[in-house]
């Protein structure tokens, strides 16, 4: 059997082909997995907003809130602090409570820039 070669003038054009796609796929993979991960932390942060508002509601204590909406929240690294954290308490005339968690994904690439950030927020009726 004989294997013919392609004409002499496109030898390697497969390996030009490549080196010209290749920096475009990594730039579309490295940004999907940039994407996946920012938004991982921002339903972290509204799972744990809303889980920080739910004790609030029928405890009404803010520190429990806090260590409530910190703990609901392990996979953000690095953890969300208290002081990022705010909430209100319930009164005669405030019948339900906000908490909302501001929190600066670090980004792992760079090239969207060094830092995004992020909000999440619950809300739940005073008295659970």
């Amino acid at each position: 059997m004989i294997f013919k070669r392609s004409k002499p003038g496109e030898r390697g054009a497969a390996a030009v082909e490549f080196a010209l796609i290749l920096p475009i796929l990594l730039l579309l993979v490295l940004g999907l997995v940039e994407f996946s991960r920012v938004f991982n932390v921002q339903i972290s942060l509204s799972n744990a907003a809303r889980e920080g508002a739910r004790v609030m509601a029928i405890e009404n204590n803010p520190g429990l809130a806090r260590s409530a909406a910190t703990a609901a929240a392990p996979s953000v690294n690095p953890s969300v602090a208290e002081g990022d954290i705010t909430v209100n308490n319930c009164t005669a005339t405030i019948t339900t409570v906000t908490m909302t968690i501001d929190y600066d994904v670090d980004l792992l690439t760079g090239f969207f820039g060094e830092t995004l950030p992020l909000t999440g927020t619950g809300v739940m009726l005073c008295g659970g």
